[in-house]
């Protein structure tokens, strides 16, 4: 199964805000998900992000879409993943 990190809408009709998710690539964008990592307000340029679920999923291999890998690097996650990554290494 390969898990993503991805958007799903949510909001009202030109007023849209955003879930981030960890789901299965299969899956329609707007359908079941496994797990809620956090949220997205364009209209707000509002963010709320758990980052002990984000780098859980990071870890296990989940791979971010390309939008949301910014809001998470912006966010600071991207940084701190690849630093604990860097240190298992050594």
């Amino acid at each position: 199964m390969a898990v993503k990190l991805r958007l799903t809408r949510m909001g009202a009709k030109k007023k849209p805000t955003y879930r981030i998710v960890a789901t299965d690539s299969r899956r329609p964008r707007d359908g079941q998900y496994i797990e809620l990592v956090g949220t997205y307000s364009p209209l707000k340029e509002e963010v709320k992000i758990n980052e002990e679920v984000a780098l859980k999923w990071l870890n296990e291999g989940a791979i971010p879409t390309d939008t949301v890998k910014n809001i998470l690097s912006k966010e600071g996650i991207i940084k701190k993943f690849v630093e604990s990554k860097n240190k298992k290494d050594k």
